[in-house]
């Protein structure tokens, strides 16, 4: 049978994608519970793979990453094997953050971050269309940032 979130769960959820760096006695202190369920029922949410892992939220500016480029792809066939080898060729460029699969225009809407438009450039000459199957490529050069989060508003769930 498949775990159930409860409300102490998504308020542990909550409280961990604000800063998944708390301490189990500061959840614990602010739900007004002890340590033990807490760390218990955190490991439950691990194991289930609720929380998939913790991470750093970074400054992309502050070291150095100033240009995030949304790039929508068509490939030039929809067979599995196209999709396979896009998604496996995608993840060896470190410069893809997200990859995503969409429906629509696009087969594909990736978001690359990379240090100006020059590296922008080097990426899609010396990487991208090297890729033998890659139909039609459109980029979206961002301008500005209105919002960026990671976090899920739990109270829609």
């Amino acid at each position: 049978m498949a775990y159930t979130l409860d409300h102490i769960d998504t308020q542990i959820l909550a409280m961990l994608q604000n800063n998944s760096n708390r301490t189990t006695k500061s959840i614990a202190d602010e739900l007004g519970m002890t340590t033990s369920p807490i760390f218990e029922r955190i490991k439950k949410l691990e194991k289930e793979g609720y929380i998939k892992k913790y991470v750093a939220v970074l400054d992309n500016k502050k070291i150095g990453l100033k240009l995030t480029v949304f790039i929508g792809i068509t490939l030039q066939g929809h067979t599995r094997s196209y999709l396979e080898k896009f998604v496996t060729e995608i993840n060896n460029f470190p410069e893809i953050v997200e990859c995503h699969r969409v429906s629509g225009n696009f087969d594909y809407l990736l978001k690359l971050v990379v240090e100006d438009i020059e590296a922008y450039e080097h990426f899609i000459i010396s990487k991208l269309t090297l890729l033998p199957y890659l139909g039609n490529v459109q980029s979206l050069i961002t301008l500005s940032t209105g919002k960026e989060t990671n976090e899920i508003d739990l109270s829609r769930v």
